[in-house]
C-alpha cells in the first residue's frame, strides 16, 4: 500500500514522534509511507523515508486553497491508498482538499486525547462535526479518548477504534545526570511544556515531597511555550537547586531508566508514551487518573493511580513507590508493555485497519 501520514509539522510532539515511527514500521511491513508536514517546522523526526513539507502559512489554515491543491497534488501523483491525519489542523485539512478537489481517498481521523476538553464553543463543535462526518474511520488512542469522542460526537461510535501508542523497544545506554549528582533520589517528567502537562502542579507537588525527601532531585525533559514560565516559577519557589531543565533530549528513555521515579501530574491526557517507557524500563509510575493512563497505569498493579489534583495524595503516593516492594507491580507493568504495546505490534495493528478499510473503498 501507498500511506500518507499527515502532521502539523516537523516537530518532536506526542503526535508526530508516534506517526514518524509507525511510518517506519510500516515500510519495514513493505509499504510506501509518505510522513507529510502542513507547516514549517525545524526539528528532525525519526523517520528514514520521504518526508514532504508543504511549507503552508499558519494563518491561512482556514483559506488556504493553495495548500489544499498542493495535497491533492501529490495524491494524484503518488496515488495513496489511506490517508491518515495526526492531530492538529491535519483533518481540516485533508476534508476541505478533498471536498474542493474531489480525491476519493479514505480519511483516517487519529484521535490522541479527549477532545471534549479542547471543543467548547457550539461553533467549534459543530466544525469538528462536519469534519468528523467526512473521516471513513477514527482511531482512537485509548477507550477513554473513544467515549470521550464518542459522547461528543455519537455519529463517530460506530466508525471509531482503539488502538493505543507504541514504544521502541531500543537498548538503554549509560548516561549522566546533568544535575542533581549528589542525590538521593531521582524524580523525573518527560514532557513537553505546555497547559496539559501541569508542571505549575508539578512543581508544588514536588516543594511538598521535599519536606520529607530534601535530598531528591527533579528532572524535566522537554521543551515548550511554557518552559520560561515554568522555570521562572522555580525560581520563585526556590526549587533552582533541586530542579534541572534538560530541554529536548533524544534519549529520554535512558535517563527514564536511570531514575527513582516517573511522575506525571498531567490534567489532559491520551495514552503518553512515556509511560510506557518507564513500565520497560521498570521504573515506577506514579500519574493522575486522566485520560487513557488508567487503561495502563492500575492502581498498585501496574503503577500508582491518583485522583486529578489531588497534590497531598499524589506526595503519599510517590512515598509509596519509593518505599514499599515494588517487585510484582514492576513486574507486571513489563509485561504489559511487552505484551501489548510495542511499535512492532501496533504497525501490525494500523496495517490491519488500512487493509480493512481499503477493501471497503
Amino acid at each position: 500500500m501507498v500511506i500518507f501520514q499527515l502532521i502539523q509539522k516537523s516537530q518532536l510532539r506526542g503526535a508526530e514522534m508516534f506517526a514518524a515511527q509507525l511510518s517506519t514500521h510500516l515500510e519495514q511491513l513493505g509499504h510506501k509511507v509518505y510522513l507529510i508536514s502542513l507547516f514549517p517546522g525545524q526539528s528532525e523526526l525519526p523517520f528514514s523515508g520521504e518526508q514532504i513539507s508543504l511549507n503552508r502559512p499558519i494563518a491561512k489554515r482556514w483559506t488556504d486553497y493553495q495548500g489544499w491543491n498542493a495535497l491533492n497534488q501529490l495524491i494524484q501523483k503518488h496515488q495513496p491508498d489511506i490517508i491518515q491525519c495526526n492531530a492538529g489542523d491535519t483533518l481540516k485539512f485533508a476534508v476541505l482538499s478533498q471536498k474542493i478537489f474531489r480525491w476519493e481517498q479514505p480519511i483516517i481521523a487519529r484521535n490522541a486525547s479527549m477532545v471534549s476538553l479542547y471543543i467548547k464553543n457550539p461553533l467549534t463543535k459543530w466544525i469538528n462535526k462536519k469534519l468528523y462526518q467526512n473521516a471513513a474511520m477514527v482511531v482512537s488512542v485509548s477507550e477513554n479518548s473513544k467515549k470521550d469522542l464518542n459522547s461528543l460526537f455519537p455519529e463517530t461510535t460506530s466508525k471509531t477504534i482503539v488502538l493505543p501508542v507504541g514504544i521502541e523497544i531500543n537498548t538503554v545506554h549509560e548516561t549522566n545526570w546533568k544535575g542533581g549528582n549528589h542525590a538521593k533520589h531521582h524524580i523525573i517528567h518527560v514532557g513537553g511544556f505546555s497547559f496539559e502537562k501541569n508542571h505549575e502542579g508539578l512543581l508544588s507537588i514536588f516543594k511538598q515531597f521535599l519536606t520529607k525527601y530534601p535530598d531528591a532531585h527533579l528532572h524535566l525533559l522537554g521543551e515548550g511555550p511554557k518552559k520560561n514560565e515554568i522555570v521562572q516559577l522555580a525560581t520563585d519557589m526556590n526549587l533552582l537547586d533541586k530542579v534541572t531543565f534538560y530541554g529536548w533530549v533524544a534519549n529520554p528513555m535512558d535517563y527514564i531508566a536511570k531514575a527513582d521515579l516517573l511522575v506525571l501530574p498531567s490534567i489532559i491526557e491520551g495514552l503518553p508514551g512515556v509511560i510506557l517507557e518507564a513500565m520497560h524500563c521498570k521504573v515506577p509510575v506514579v500519574a493522575y487518573n486522566v485520560g487513557g493512563i488508567s487503561e495502563v497505569v492500575q492502581n498498585l498493579i501496574t503503577g500508582f493511580l491518583v485522583p486529578k489534583n489531588e497534590e497531598a495524595i499524589f506526595v503519599t503516593a510517590m512515598h509509596q513507590a519509593l518505599t514499599e516492594n515494588k517487585e510484582v507491580l514492576l513486574k507486571n507493568a513489563f509485561d504489559l508493555v511487552n505484551d501489548k504495546y510495542s511499535n512492532v505490534t501496533i504497525a501490525k495493528q494500523f496495517e490491519s485497519v488500512y487493509f480493512n478499510l481499503k477493501q471497503l473503498h
